[in-house]
């Protein structure tokens, strides 16, 4: 891949007007996602907050982009997140904090949100959006992550936990026993959940970024 090909992401949390917690909830996630995202080299920089309840990183990889997403979905219940992300190369040395860094993968990642906000996408609700310079790329990745997005949407809190309960201990009978369920409902839950559905998703996406950019 490209040594200056990079992917940035921006994300903001939906209807926080509602929540008056807002800031100090979504504080302790990023501090949470930075330390761990890092420790696993998923990230290059920490989360920074941008403005309001909005922040934004830049990932180790470009293929790295999907298992970031999945992750930050499931550890930042109930806070639901509108994520976008630019591909393309960065103006400046990448060093904190990662809200002065600028150049085409911002920008980028800004018109991917801004798309998902306004609605122009597709006629139905997504949470999700992509933006490069290779527009084949942008219109297979976004169709992917639509119906993606349509599966997530559908997730309950409960089915939620369950997932969350099962990456962090990605065996049955230890995450039931953890979650104080019995099997079967675990089980269920995950299917319910769409779990294999959205693993799927970012283990097919990781893939096609790599071959879209190598």
């Amino acid at each position: 891949m490209p040594s200056n090909t990079y992917a940035v992401l921006i994300a903001d949390v939906m209807k926080s007007s509602t929540r008056t917690d807002i800031r100090g909830l979504l504080g302790k996630r990023l501090v949470a996602a930075s330390r761990r995202h890092l420790r696993q080299k998923l990230i290059k920089l920490p989360y920074s907050i941008t403005a309001g309840d909005e922040f934004q990183t830049i990932a180790a990889a470009p293929s790295l982009v999907p298992a970031i997403i999945l992750d930050l979905r499931r550890t930042f219940r109930p806070l639901s997140l509108r994520i976008g992300i630019g591909l393309g190369h960065i103006n400046d040395r990448i060093q904190p904090p990662v809200n002065r860094l600028g150049g085409e993968a911002f920008q980028a990642a800004r018109k991917a949100i801004d798309g998902i906000k306004s609605h122009s996408l597709f006629k139905f609700e997504v949470l999700t959006s992509f933006e490069s310079p290779n527009e084949h790329f942008n219109e297979t990745i976004n169709l992917i992550y639509s119906l993606h997005d349509t599966l997530v949407l559908k997730i309950t809190e409960k089915q939620w936990k369950t997932i969350e309960e099962f990456q962090n201990t990605p065996a049955l009978e230890r995450a039931a026993k953890r979650l104080k369920l019995d099997s079967s409902t675990v089980s269920r839950n995950l299917k319910r959940g769409y779990y294999w559905q959205l693993s799927e998703t970012a283990k097919a996406t990781a893939s096609l970024i790599k071959q879209s950019f190598s």
